[in-house]
């Protein structure tokens, strides 16, 4: 049996909308959180390992609601040696405090197998989510990963019909999906742009998952694939649609009314748009309506999750993202929550994840940087600790 963990001296940020304790501890024993408190009233077990928090910040462990394993070595997880999978995950999530992650859409099965390694202990990572191969419209592949998947060998993913939908959300939920993933609007280029999912095919897709009991994840890209994810009842919004131009109030009623949750990925937009060498006052006009659409929906009382895209670019850095979720108006609460509390929650998992709590599993970030004085410091991570396990930073001492 692992020894008890032990996080002294720090301030801890138990829940988003919960006190702060000051010079507090957390106590770790088997894989969940035994004690949480001042430190003057909770001692440390002989031969506990201590990780010294002294002017540090402690929170729940951090949730990124939107990533992905498409590129090497992630996307060959069967296959790849355990120690460049963990440099991998390291690099792109735990070294920013991703406890869990949700895969959005992943292909040959590449996420179940990091999944099941890293279950098993051979690899070091976060708890993963996964949607495994996404759906797409008839003649609706985006055009930015065809390439891909003539290079690796990946089936179609699109559908046809709602036979053919409903039978492949079956498959993948029995083959270990944790939810599904439709591009309500697929961005095919050429004359057409974008291409609206058929809503009856949508609806079959959704309905399927919902009888599971699982999530639906939509892929709108503009006003035409809001209009099928709406239609359809789906639960997520990968991302917002800058390329609709803002959203107005009667929209974000609709969506609210929806119960849809956001999850904006805006350092995406821009890095996407740089990397085509689209001029700097375009970007920033994308940009600018982007943060306009989380704003208006945060400000409305929508639940926004943080999520990056991560895995599809190869910005790992999170720190953008925060700036521009604050430019958006979501202060520090909102944006813990966003990484914390409203995942959890919305993925069926808020009895045991998203809050330091004793009987929570122990998912916990330490922190250098206070993010209630700047959101930025939400990306200064000294440690990360998964199920009671350190799995990124920290000097700890017996």
């Amino acid at each position: 049996m692992a020894a008890d963990l032990v996080i002294i001296d720090a301030r801890i940020y138990p829940a988003p909308d919960a006190a702060p304790i000051e010079h507090g501890t957390v106590l770790v024993r088997d894989g969940r959180i035994a004690a949480v408190g001042s430190s003057a009233t909770i001692s440390v077990p002989a031969g506990a390992t201590v990780i010294d928090g002294k002017g540090g910040f402690v929170t729940a462990g951090f949730w990124n609601s939107h990533v992905h394993f498409l590129a090497l070595p992630l996307r060959e997880a069967g296959t790849r040696p355990a120690p460049e999978l963990d440099a991998a995950l390291n690099a792109m999530l735990t070294r920013w405090g991703f406890t869990t992650v949700f895969d959005v859409a992943s292909l040959n099965g590449s996420a179940r197998a990091l999944r099941k390694r890293i279950e098993t202990g051979e690899v070091t990572g976060p708890t993963i989510l996964t949607v495994d191969a996404p759906f797409f419209p008839k003649d609706g592949t985006p055009v930015y990963v065809r390439a891909l998947l003539r290079e690796i060998g990946a089936p179609s993913a699109e559908v046809a019909s709602t036979d053919q939908a409903r039978e492949r959300v079956r498959q993948q939920l029995s083959d270990g999906a944790d939810g599904v993933k439709l591009f309500t609007g697929a961005v095919v280029g050429g004359a057409i742009g974008v291409l609206p999912m058929d809503l009856a095919i949508a609806r079959a897709v959704v309905a399927e998952a919902h009888r599971a009991g699982k999530p639906a994840f939509a892929h709108p890209s503009d006003m035409a694939g809001l209009e099928v994810s709406l239609a359809s009842g789906v639960d997520v919004l990968a991302h917002t649609t800058p390329f609709s131009g803002p959203w107005d109030s009667a929209l974000v009623r609709r969506l609210r009314a929806a119960d849809l949750a956001l999850v904006p990925t805006l350092t995406l937009f821009e890095a996407e748009l740089r990397r085509e060498a689209v001029p700097d006052q375009v970007i920033a006009r994308f940009i600018a309506d982007a943060v306009q659409q989380v704003k208006v929906f945060a400000a409305a009382g929508g639940t926004v999750l943080f999520g990056t895209d991560v895995g599809y670019i190869d910005q790992f850095d999170t720190r953008r993202e925060f700036e521009l979720m604050a430019r958006a108006g979501l202060d520090w609460h909102q944006i813990l929550a966003s990484l914390t509390t409203a995942p959890a929650g919305r993925f069926g998992q808020g009895e045991r994840k998203g809050r330091i709590a004793p009987g929570m599993e122990a998912d916990l970030v330490l922190l250098g940087t206070d993010p209630a004085v700047d959101v930025i410091g939400f990306s200064d991570v000294r440690a990360t600790v998964r199920g009671g396990r350190v799995i990124y930073g920290a000097a700890i001492s017996k």
